[in-house]
């Protein structure tokens, strides 16, 4: 599904090179929920924005299905962000003009498909994820956590084959988060939903199959829930941060 290979990214400064990503490799089988956590400065953020194809990266490969994202033209990478790929943003990014069931067909809307399909399609979404009640309601008039429903039902509105995900309960309180993250659960078990989420909330990542954990723009470790309850999982994430900033004095 998604395969990034030895990649490294960094950013100059004046005469200063900053390293960022320093040869990150990982992998995210179709399916999966897989969690990014580290500290600040380690590259989580920098690593979604390589994958999005948001900015360019020096080395390494990044593969979807085994197209070569680096590789395409702007024209192409336009198209694979629409068809192949759905975002959900700390902060909903939602356009305050439209109702909320514009809001999730939007992508459709810009991609050229408006039809009776797409329109099917948002009202699913809307029920799958207990939103039909404000679906003709503008963002202003419903909570953060509805917000954020909204914004997975919109990432999800082409199919796409891999969900992007950075600090979606980041702005939210702990009901809130909860039900963004029960969200995740049915896009993935009842629509097959692959997520890729960067987040510092120990929480929000104890739902996750598995876990990478950066450190310095490295791939420090992986953790992988298996049969653990999700709080012994959750402690074993907390551990681990903790270890490692205890290894290097922060």
């Amino acid at each position: 599904m998604l395969s990034v290979q030895t990649l490294y990214k960094s950013y100059k400064v004046g005469n200063n090179n900053y390293e960022v990503l320093k040869g990150v490799s990982l992998e995210v089988q179709k399916g999966e929920f897989v969690g990014v956590m580290g500290p600040s400065g380690s590259g989580k953020s920098t690593l979604l924005n390589c994958i999005s194809c948001y900015i360019p990266t020096d080395s390494g490969k990044i593969k979807l299905s085994n197209i070569d994202l680096a590789a395409l033209d702007e024209e192409h990478i336009a198209q694979v962000r629409n068809e192949k790929l759905g975002f959900i943003f700390q902060d909903f990014l939602l356009l305050d003009g439209l109702t909320i069931r514009d809001n999730i067909m939007l992508p459709c809307i810009i991609g050229g498909r408006t039809d009776d399909a797409m329109e099917k399609s948002a009202d699913m979404l809307c029920d799958l994820f207990g939103i039909s009640h404000i679906k003709n309601k503008f963002p202003a008039d419903v909570s953060g956590g509805e917000r954020q429903r909204t914004a997975v039902a919109r990432a999800l509105i082409n199919n796409p084959e891999l969900i992007l995900a950075d600090e979606p309960t980041g702005n939210l309180d702990s009901k809130s988060a909860q039900t963004v993250i029960d969200a995740f659960l049915r896009a993935k078990n009842d629509l097959s939903a692959t997520i890729f989420m960067v987040t510092h909330d120990s929480f929000a990542a104890s739902f996750c199959d598995r876990v990478v954990i950066l450190k310095d723009g490295n791939v420090r470790k992986t953790l992988v829930r298996g049969e653990q309850e999700r709080r012994a999982f959750q402690d074993a994430l907390l551990d681990t941060i903790r270890d490692l900033s205890e290894v290097t004095g922060e």
